[in-house]
């Protein structure tokens, strides 16, 4: 599975020196960063990738399935693209797409498999109990992506 949460940056991580990769951006949703994040069947967190809140949800879908072995893969309709539809069948998994509104050529897929990509979202939700992780405090990206990684190897995120 694959999607992305966006996490609101408090005012203090935005600001210091730094370089400019350290992925506080502007949104809507005022200073965000958003995680891109693949999960297993069970909603387990298995790879992330921290940018700005700006970057879209597509641009960053199609290097997250690289390097992996599966039967499907279920995405929601905001990374429908025929790039990432490649990348999957190049792993030799099948594509769980939502068709986007879009697109003119509907394209079916399995929606009893679909209704199981709500585990990716409650790994979400669990993650969002830490409140260093709902309110992105740390100042530099390697710091929150260490922090994922210590949220998602805990015991109730497995």
């Amino acid at each position: 599975m694959i999607d992305c949460a966006i996490v609101r940056a408090h005012q203090q991580a935005a600001s210091g020196k730094g370089g400019r990769d350290q992925a506080p951006g502007r949104s809507r949703g005022g200073l965000t960063t958003r995680i891109h994040m693949q999960a297993d069947a069970l909603g387990r967190p298995s790879r992330f990738i921290i940018k700005a809140g700006q970057v879209g949800e597509i641009t960053q879908a199609s290097s997250l399935p690289q390097r992996q072995s599966g039967d499907l893969v279920l995405v929601d309709k905001a990374c429908d693209s025929k790039a990432l539809r490649q990348i999957i069948a190049g792993i030799g998994a099948e594509a769980v797409i939502p068709s986007n509104g879009l697109r003119k050529i509907i394209i079916p897929h399995d929606e009893r498999a679909c209704a199981h990509r709500n585990h990716i979202g409650r790994c979400f939700s669990q993650m969002k109990y830490f409140r260093r992780f709902a309110t992105r405090y740390d100042r530099r990206a390697v710091y929150l992506q260490g922090f994922v990684c210590l949220v998602a190897a805990m015991p109730r995120m497995r």
